[in-house]
């Protein structure tokens, strides 16, 4: 039964990856003691992908969170299509009297939270579809900034390996 799981966890990931040469830029989301700032140093020195200061121009993320607000996130980076919804005339005039909601950053804490982050796992997330492309785990051991180096070093030298199995 262990060996069914295995396989089954390490063909998901083959498929996942699938996906992973298709991607060229990437931006790098914001993480606990700037682990960003050095992953994103990395990726430029070793070009494995252009990193894009513009979320926008991403075609994926590389986040060391998932959940609620990385879908927020995204949700701003490349929306999702909505279908138009249906909206009788007495629905839209009641609607334009309304005054607009003004919506407090403080309303969900979560979405700006960093309680969590930081725990030693990275995804690399496709921007538009939402899919974990790759992952891995690679904690750092003190969060000295040639630890966070190393790490970082780490990080890409295991995603260029990967790269290139495909």
């Amino acid at each position: 039964m262990k060996r069914l799981c295995l396989l089954l966890s390490c063909s998901g990931a083959l498929l996942l990856a699938a996906d992973l040469p298709a991607v060229h830029s990437v931006y790098v989301m914001p993480m606990s003691r700037g682990m960003d700032q050095f992953l994103a140093n990395r990726l430029a020195a070793e070009h494995v992908f252009q990193i894009v200061s513009d979320p926008k121009l991403a075609d994926a993320v590389l986040t060391d969170r998932l959940g609620p607000a990385l879908n927020s996130s995204l949700e701003e980076i490349a929306p999702t299509a909505k279908p138009a919804p249906v909206v009788d005339k007495e629905a839209k005039d009641k609607d334009a009297k309304k005054e607009p909601e003004i919506k407090n950053a403080l309303d969900d804490p979560s979405l700006a939270s960093t309680f969590g982050r930081g725990k030693g796992t990275f995804f690399l997330v496709a921007a538009k579809f939402r899919q974990v492309l790759w992952s891995t785990f690679e904690a750092p051991k003190k969060s000295t900034p040639d630890d966070l180096d190393r790490t970082a070093s780490d990080i890409v030298s295991r995603l260029m390996h990967d790269l290139r199995k495909k």
